[in-house]
């Protein structure tokens, strides 16, 4: 059965920052398969929340925001597969009868994504570029007030009972900075364990964020010793899950912006 959501929306102000959390009902199944013939996919997850988003905007317009729809745009369709005994029927499962044989492009059941948000604006842009400088993890153990604090549930599945695959995202205010963390989550049972976190992170008083990419995975079969009733867990299971990609990139504000649009937040 699933579960019941309330629609909700919260906005915060930061400083020059609208911060926007939206969450809504699951998105009706005319519009999930419009969706899915635009992104090329024989059907998007079965929980899919394609009106929900984190939204972090600059009142010059530029920012960042986190959806369901543009994070599916980064499965990888052709490739990389995870190939189990259970992919075959759970395809079948999910397709009419009669159009199970027109599905002949390669289909990454598992919804796999490496999505890191979205950037908005037109005229003015947040820069992207490589970095080694990285998110202080000392300065978000600090005791400080947690002035807003959401979480958005993006997309889930359970993979017709053989796991679960999931995006959710969540952000944190404190008075000298925000951290957001987007954190894709697949389990297929007796199979493979894999997670994807971006995490991002701006000072109130720096003219950048700074935003990391970690992808940890492992096979079920070396994690014999870990207790199985932390493979339900993300935050717990994540420290026996080997790291195999790193990207810390700088998100720089445009530099047209006016010295005041950067101001730091007033306490509230």
């Amino acid at each position: 059965m699933m579960p019941v959501f309330k629609s909700s929306r919260r906005d915060f102000t930061f400083g020059p920052w609208k911060l926007t959390a939206a969450r809504t009902h699951i998105m009706k199944s005319a519009a999930a398969e419009r969706v899915a013939e635009e992104l090329h996919m024989p059907c998007v997850p079965e929980m899919m929340f394609g009106d929900n988003v984190l939204r972090i905007q600059h009142e010059s317009q530029f920012g960042i925001e986190f959806n369901a729809v543009d994070a599916l745009r980064y499965v990888n369709n052709s490739q990389g597969l995870v190939k189990v005994a259970c992919a075959e029927e759970w395809q079948e499962s999910r397709s009419e009868p009669e159009h199970t044989k027109e599905i002949v492009k390669p289909y990454d059941w598992t919804y796999t994504t490496d999505y890191k948000g979205t950037l908005l604006g037109d005229m003015l842009k947040l820069k992207v570029s490589a970095t080694t400088e990285h998110i202080d993890t000392e300065k978000l153990k600090a005791r400080e007030q947690i002035m807003f604090f959401e979480e958005v549930l993006l997309f889930e599945d359970e993979l017709h009972d053989h796991g679960v695959s999931s995006l959710s995202v969540k952000i944190r205010v404190m008075p000298s900075s925000f951290f957001v963390l987007l954190r894709f989550f697949l389990r297929v049972d007796g199979v493979l364990i894999r997670m994807n976190d971006t995490r991002l992170y701006h000072e109130a008083d720096k003219r950048y964020m700074l935003r990391e990419y970690t992808s940890r995975e492992s096979k079920v079969s070396s994690l014999m010793h870990v207790p199985q009733a932390l493979f339900t867990d993300p935050n717990e299971i994540a420290q026996y899950l080997p790291v195999k990609e790193t990207v810390c990139e700088k998100l720089e504000f445009p530099e047209k912006l006016s010295p005041e649009s950067a101001a730091v937040p007033e306490d509230t």
